[in-house]
């Protein structure tokens, strides 16, 4: 097809200087076709072309109806002309049909062609002009009309708009009527017979595109979650293991001091597990190595019932009846702070410094929309030494979030039920030009270290922040549907380039 159709672009501009135009020239030849063609020619320097971009309107079925047989407003007017003495409005869909009877008979009115006498419509002139029918008409010929006219026959859905790529072709400085071949190897037979002196080599493209490779990709919240990582090994942690997406209410709730009657504990805050409903108390892992912590899962379990019903360890509680099936029942976490706190007890065997560190998904019961969804990813921070200040947890937060380029932080106090003092943390958008909130930190409360064993004198830095909203502001991703779930794109997740968080 293409061999065929350059012979024919060549004959054509060999007929006349002017350019030609390949929608007139060639109509019912397929894009693909001409483009190749004129790629072939134009690698030769035999023709100059250049794209031309326009808008086409196309007659909808029902347009090519009315230009074969009529508008609708039309119809009406000849079936009431017909009827000398008038005809009846409830007989007027069954001589017009329903449609024609619905639309046409408010235009036919609209326009003054009939009129109404009781129950009878009757003509209200001789003859008439069929606009809507010759606009069509000049529609379907031309391919446009002016745009108030446009704009009316596609609010009617009697047109649609059409993007129509074509192209204007000249002579070229090479221009021959004749397409020589060009040869694309040179052969030992060429060489041998010097046929290569007086045959025609087809040069290189330098600058075509190679042949895409099939491959994976990589989500841009995995990319994200890689620069995390990276991040984190490089500050001394060590990560938490997350493949527990059942906890307890226990260890999602009741260890991290969060009351059974907190609101986030609600069937419309959290997803509980029907089947099982419950599981056994804490107990030790029984693959578990290492020295064992100093207080019992036993000890620990009454430890954290005291500190919620009557206080303990410097709290007065929140003085409650505690009720252990409320904490047993299981639940899909809601953070992964659940196996903070776990990695926390674990401490307590040989308490020393320690940094942890964990990213993975969580669920919420949210009202999906543009910014929230049902699971996220959580990244989290925990930081465990002697002698920590607050001080010292603001000056890590800066350094932490400078290394992913956010240099000017906020910080401001707020409540979480696990620490105290607690901060939200806000960094400033360029883009955005406003303070964005960025996560939640704070310092683990005494009830809940020292209830699992660990000492009096050590304290707990916590923080996290999701890892979609970094991802979004990244990638410029205004809805969080788009980045996780059935309706994310996979040309985006293809095509997305790789991420530094510390370069813009």
């Amino acid at each position: 097809m293409a061999s065929g159709l350059t012979s024919e672009v060549l004959d054509l501009l060999s007929s006349s200087d002017e350019p030609i135009l390949t929608s007139n020239a060639f109509p019912t030849i397929p894009f693909n076709s001409i483009k190749s063609a004129l790629d072939r020619l134009g690698s030769r320097e035999m023709i100059i072309y250049k794209t031309i971009d326009r808008e086409e309107a196309v007659l909808t079925d029902e347009a090519q109806d009315i230009v074969a047989h009529g508008s609708h407003e039309a119809k009406v007017f000849e079936a009431v002309r017909r009827a000398v003495e008038g005809l009846k409005i409830v007989d007027l869909p069954g001589i017009v049909g329903k449609e024609s009877a619905k639309v046409g008979q408010g235009k036919a009115f609209k326009e003054g062609w009939i009129k109404k006498d009781r129950d009878l419509l009757k003509a209200n002139t001789d003859s008439i002009i069929d606009t809507s029918r010759e606009q069509l008409q000049t529609i379907q010929r031309t391919k446009t009309a002016d745009p108030k006219t446009l704009a009316d026959l596609r609010k009617r859905k009697l047109i649609n708009l059409q993007k129509v790529i074509s192209f204007e072709v000249t002579k070229g400085p090479k221009y021959a009527r004749e397409f020589v071949k060009e040869e694309t190897d040179l052969t030992a037979e060429m060489l041998a017979s010097g046929a290569w002196k007086t045959v025609q080599l087809k040069p290189y493209n330098f600058k075509s595109k190679g042949a895409l490779t099939p491959a994976g990709a990589f989500h841009p919240l995995m990319k994200v979650r890689h620069e995390f990582r990276q991040i984190f090994f490089e500050m001394g942690f060590e990560e938490m293991p997350t493949n527990r997406f059942v906890e307890t209410g226990f260890w999602n709730f009741d260890a991290l001091f969060v009351p059974q009657q907190h609101p986030a504990r609600d069937l419309q805050d959290t997803f509980y597990i029907s089947d099982p409903l419950t599981a056994d108390k804490p107990r030790a892992d029984p693959d578990a190595k290492g020295p064992k912590s100093k207080v019992s899962y036993d000890e620990y379990w009454e430890n954290v019932k005291e500190v919620h019903e009557v206080g303990n360890y410097g709290s007065i509680g929140y003085r409650y009846p505690w009720k252990e099936d409320e904490s047993l029942r299981l639940v899909l976490r809601t953070h992964t702070t659940a196996i903070s706190t776990y990695m926390l007890h674990k401490l307590a065997a040989n308490p020393r410094p320690a940094r942890y560190f964990s990213i993975d998904r969580v669920f919420r019961n949210e009202t999906v929309d543009a910014t929230h969804l049902a699971e996220f990813h959580q990244v989290e921070g925990v930081i465990a030494d002697f002698g920590l200040t607050l001080g010292g947890l603001i000056g890590f937060m800066e350094v932490f979030f400078g290394k992913m380029g956010m240099h000017q932080l906020r910080f401001k106090p707020t409540y979480n039920p696990y620490t105290e003092p607690s901060m939200e943390i806000y960094a400033f958008h360029e883009g955005l030009d406003k303070w964005v909130e960025i996560g939640n930190s704070g310092m683990f409360r005494p009830e809940m270290l020292e209830s699992m064993g660990l000492p009096k004198d050590m304290r707990v830095y916590g923080w996290g922040l999701s890892l979609e909203r970094p991802t979004m502001i990244k990638y410029d991703v205004k809805n969080i549907r788009e980045l996780l779930g059935h309706k994310v794109d996979l040309n985006f997740v293809e095509s997305n380039p790789a991420v530094r968080l510390e370069k813009e």
